[in-house]
């Protein structure tokens, strides 16, 4: 009987130490998961802050770049607007391991090759969300 008393204790040692951790590592979590969202709002505002009073020439030129250099996340859709076909282009480039960028990058010389007009009509005005 005093074996399975020591036995017994010390199980449950154990499972208030498993508790405990358990605890620790939640509210952990927490407060990582918090300072991920503090950070994302963070740069969100400045990226507002840096894009916001891009003109239609000026968004031509930075869309293009976007989509030549970071096509394959998206990034020129969201820019311009585009969430749900950014959130596509992600989605579709994480699926394919970012063979799905090479849209982005045709997008982007697409994009340069307009005359400012012609992308601020078809982009910007139209809101054509693809090529």
């Amino acid at each position: 009987m005093a074996d399975e008393k020591k036995l017994k204790d010390g199980l449950d040692d154990i499972l208030g130490d498993a508790k405990e951790g358990a605890k620790k590592a939640s509210d952990k979590a927490s407060e990582l998961a918090d300072d991920a969202k503090e950070t994302m709002n963070e740069f969100a505002g400045s990226a507002k802050e840096a894009f916001g009073g891009v003109n239609g020439e000026n968004k031509k030129l930075v869309a293009g770049l976007l989509g030549i250099f970071l096509g394959y996340f998206g990034v020129h859709k969201f820019f311009l607007g585009y969430n749900k076909e950014g959130i596509i282009q992600l989605i579709a480039s994480v699926v394919t391991c970012g063979a799905v960028g090479i849209v982005g990058f045709i997008e982007g010389i697409i994009y340069l090759t307009k005359s400012d007009e012609e992308f601020y009509n078809t982009y910007q005005v139209g809101k054509k969300p693809w090529f």
